[in-house]
């Protein structure tokens, strides 16, 4: 049913999507893949690159690190600015812009030009996230619609991440390490021909002036806090990584005050207001934040307890990633059965099942039950990821779905890397205090220090060492990492369980769009923007979409 209305303020039905509609969204869930498949594609590709361009050691961490660095924090000044430009345009800029950079990392010729080529991937992937869906957020109005988009968006990022190793793989078989790369660029074609052709421009009809002053505190609040994270995880506490995460909270504090004394904000903090959108937000932020350090520490069990090459982890893995995109796929379809609250709590116990799994495993156990708790673990988590991300899309008014977009985004990636730093950190150092109190006689002094460290280091010094001692050391280091992992998991287990009782009890009586004011109330229909390049929408009117 479609219904088309002048006035803003008349009570309207939401337009249903159209076949246009759905091919569009074909189209956006390809850049997603891309991007996702991008964070870990690469990590295959970085000993053939190491032997070709002959990276320092700093180069090497920047060539990896930098691009997933930039789309955390240039991601709320993109989503900002496609509500201001138009959604669809900054798209394409970011098309454009993803592809020809994948061209120039693909034939970079030293560590210098392949770290400025990932720099540009960066930036350009965080004009494609939020501008995907938020433009699902304009083009599906239709309550029921919009979680089904919502959920196949969510099933192509998923789908990225678990077979970025598998498809590096596979491409470094039979190509240079640079074909990982060219893979972006037929798809980009493909994006910037059909996106004009399949998808209307939205964008704020009073955007107002761009402050680019905010701008540059939301990148350097982000950007400095997640590079700080992300370091201490790696390395533990030192100076240069404190100072970073201080100086990103300083400068956050003087971004939100000039962010309530702007007419104009350049992230509207009104959208906290909404109860559904807060408090999805917050749960997803936090679900990913518990399972964060406890999968850190999965990847590292498989490969380094268990002997798993990455090709082969990322193999294993892949069972839990359909898995999920199972219950993402069906969570629209289970909501005949429940509300969203109730059906995302339920969801993220069936996940504490999965955790609690992965605290019986040991240094002796089969991968085939590693697999299993990860089966267990992604089946709960797909409700909770499908259904709250829609929550917070159709929490903000379509105007704001650039920004609102950004938010979610960003606090996924804020999320895993706290998780991994925070409960990631735990677990390492029960590795190390179990380490300590258990070297075994013989590892000589001198490497001592890096075995106690990681099992990484543990595992580079037994390649050293006569076999008898390298043996007892890796069986010391895999049993003290085990327990860093019961401990990650224990903890994660306990979080999850309070996320579920809490989206349970507090989004009980909100539906995606209200403002929470109770079961069966409505929230106010909000005006969409001109649809320029709509099909069925008349020059000059304005389409009504309730949340």
């Amino acid at each position: 049913m479609t219904s088309d209305i002048k006035n803003s303020d008349t009570e309207s039905v939401p337009r249903r999507a159209d076949r246009r509609a759905w091919i569009g969204l074909a189209v956006l869930a390809m850049p997603t893949l891309l991007i996702s498949l991008d964070m870990t594609v690469l990590h295959l590709a970085v000993p053939h690159l190491s032997a070709d361009l002959s990276p320092s050691s700093a180069q090497l961490l920047w060539i990896v690190d930098i691009y997933g660095f930039l789309i955390a924090g240039s991601l709320i000044t993109m989503g900002t600015l496609g509500d201001r430009i138009g959604r669809r345009k900054l798209l394409m800029i970011g098309g454009a812009a993803f592809g020809a950079a994948s061209v120039l990392a693909a034939f970079a010729s030293s560590p210098g030009q392949l770290i400025a080529a990932r720099a540009v991937l960066g930036l350009a992937g965080a004009t494609l996230m939020p501008s995907t869906m938020s433009l699902i957020r304009n083009m599906f109005h239709d309550p029921k619609q919009r979680t089904v988009a919502i959920s196949v968006w969510l099933s192509s990022f998923m789908l990225g991440a678990g077979a970025g190793p598998l498809v590096g793989g596979a491409m470094l078989e039979h190509f240079w390490w640079g074909s990982v790369f060219l893979l972006n660029v037929p798809v980009m074609v493909v994006l910037l021909a059909a996106g004009p052709l399949l998808l209307p421009e939205f964008k704020d009809p009073a955007p107002g002036r761009l402050d680019v002053l905010s701008a540059v505190l939301s990148l350097v609040t982000v950007l400095s806090f997640v590079y700080g994270i992300k370091k201490t995880a790696e390395h533990g506490l030192s100076l240069v990584p404190v100072l970073a995460m201080v100086a990103g909270l300083s400068v956050g504090a003087v971004f939100l005050r000039r962010q309530r004394r702007q007419k104009q904000p350049f992230v509207d903090l009104g959208l906290f207001a909404n109860r559904g959108f807060t408090i999805s937000l917050a749960a997803v932020g936090l679900t990913v934040f518990a399972s964060g350090g406890m999968m850190f520490f999965i990847g590292q069990y498989l490969q380094m307890v268990l002997g798993l090459s990455p090709f082969q982890a990322g193999l294993y893995g892949l069972p839990a990633v359909l898995a999920g995109l199972v219950t993402v796929l069906g969570a629209p379809a289970m909501l005949r059965l429940t509300r969203h609250a109730y059906l995302m709590g339920a969801g993220l116990l069936v996940s504490v099942v999965g955790v609690l799994m992965l605290a019986q495993v040991g240094p002796d156990s089969s991968a085939v039950a590693v697999i299993g708790a990860l089966v267990v673990l992604h089946l709960g988590f797909g409700p909770t990821m499908a259904l709250g991300t829609d929550m917070i899309i159709a929490g903000a008014p379509p105007e704001r779905a650039g920004t609102a977009s950004a938010l979610s985004e960003t606090g996924t990636e804020m999320g895993m890397a706290l998780g991994i730093a925070v409960i990631g950190s735990a677990g390492t150092a029960v590795y190390r205090s179990q380490m300590t109190d258990g070297l075994p006689a013989g590892v000589p002094a001198e490497a001592a220090g890096p075995a106690l460290d990681t099992i990484g280091g543990a595992a580079a010094v037994a390649e050293r060492l006569p076999a008898e001692v390298g043996g007892a050391l890796m069986d010391a280091a895999g049993k003290a990492f085990v327990s860093g992992l019961h401990l990650t998991a224990y903890t994660s287990a306990a979080m999850i369980t309070v996320v579920a009782v809490l989206v349970a009890v507090l989004l009980r009586n909100v539906r995606p769009g209200e403002g929470g004011h109770g079961e069966g109330g409505h929230g106010e229909p909000v005006a969409a923007a001109p649809m320029s390049g709509a099909p069925d929408t008349p020059e000059g009117e304005v389409v009504g979409a309730r949340g």
